[in-house]
């Protein structure tokens, strides 16, 4: 997978919904800070562009200034580098605590920093579970999980998206809600349900700035969807020969996106091997996509993994431009295409795939 939720801050984060500019203030009162030191504040979207400082005097410090919507933010200390994260707009805030442990400050006047300490509370320990999980599943190559490592995998992801339920039902109106959804959108990398969540929130949240890219991912979710028309490309094969998707019209095709390096791709693959070998006679092949980024890496996946299908890449990693058309975010992704060139089918994978062939070319 491109993103695995392995922290809290794996996204850019930015300005969210729109509020008076009555400006804030913080107020800090913290112990083991050095006379004179000095206290800044930056947006995390913008770490660079300091908006408030202030110097510390007798362990107490006072930031002010403006900002356009409540955001995720930074109080940076100089002393041992020290960093504190808040989700804040224009309030009055309190912190208070011990510069040697940042992580238990005590933040008031802020009901925005209080959803996001809810959402900290509830998501980071499902968060490591799940990541903890993956490392586990897919910490050799080519080797299935077992069925009770699955079941343990499936009983966090189900928490994790109760969780995410639940958060949209109690915080529609509250800025950090699509924050949320923007940080977990790719566990379940369903735009339905997605889109469906979304609908639930506040205009106001609806309208801030991690709204606006939850409408994008929605809207890029569409390209490719069953019943569109497959969008043309063409990329040079293992040999450095241009392939083009029309030279398959006539034929069913599984456009497959995976990279040598991707290990749930990996263990997808002999299913796919198997799918092509039952259906390769039937009007049915596999145009394989590849983000690698190291020519030597990926023709020795190939050999290794015995893909006995046409392999298109330009080794661009993330940059692939067939990726780029087709928005994909995560791999493994596929789009079955039809013989008039629409999409059939998408992220078919294992007995699914084998089932949406039996369908449309029959089992016998």
């Amino acid at each position: 997978m491109k993103k695995l939720i392995a922290g809290l801050f794996l996204l850019p984060v930015a300005v969210m919904a729109q509020q008076k500019q009555t400006g804030f203030v913080i107020t800090g009162n913290v112990t083991g800070l050095a006379e004179n030191s000095r206290v800044t504040l930056v947006d995390l979207n913008k770490p660079t562009d300091t908006l408030a400082r202030a110097v510390v005097t007798k362990g107490t410090f006072v930031l002010k200034g403006v900002v356009a919507e409540p955001n995720l933010h930074q109080v940076n200390f100089d002393v041992a580098s020290k960093k504190s994260v808040l989700f804040m707009g224009n309030e009055n805030i309190t912190i208070k605590g011990n510069i040697d442990n940042v992580q238990q400050f005590e933040i008031k006047g802020s009901a925005v920093n209080n959803d996001f300490s809810d959402f900290q509370r509830i998501f980071n320990p499902l968060f490591q579970t799940l990541t903890s999980l993956n490392q586990k599943m897919y910490s050799q190559p080519n080797r299935q999980p077992s069925d009770s490592m699955m079941a343990v995998y499936k009983q966090a992801y189900d928490a994790t998206v109760n969780a995410i339920e639940k958060f949209v039902t109690d915080k529609k109106n509250s800025p950090v809600t699509p924050f949320m959804l923007v940080v977990t959108r790719e566990l379940e990398q369903d735009p339905v349900k997605l889109e469906s969540r979304f609908n639930q929130l506040t205009p106001a949240s609806q309208k801030g700035f991690y709204g606006q890219i939850l409408q994008q991912g929605i809207a890029d979710s569409k390209v490719g969807a069953i019943g569109s028309e497959a969008i043309e490309f063409s990329q040079n094969d293992t040999t450095g020969k241009p392939v083009s998707l029309t030279s398959f019209r006539g034929k069913y095709v599984l456009i497959d996106f995976w990279a040598s390096w991707c290990k749930p791709c990996r263990m997808e693959n002999p299913n796919v091997v198997t799918a092509f070998n039952k259906f390769k006679s039937k009007n049915f092949t596999v145009l394989g996509v590849s983000l690698d980024k190291v020519r030597e890496n990926w023709i020795q996946a190939i050999k290794d993994d015995n893909l006995a299908w046409t392999q298109v890449s330009d080794l661009q990693h993330w940059n692939n431009a067939v990726a780029r058309k087709y928005k994909i975010e995560s791999i493994p992704q596929n789009f079955l295409i039809d013989p008039d060139g629409k999409i059939v089918g998408k992220n078919l994978r294992g007995q699914d795939l084998e089932a949406k062939l039996c369908e449309l070319l029959g089992c016998n």
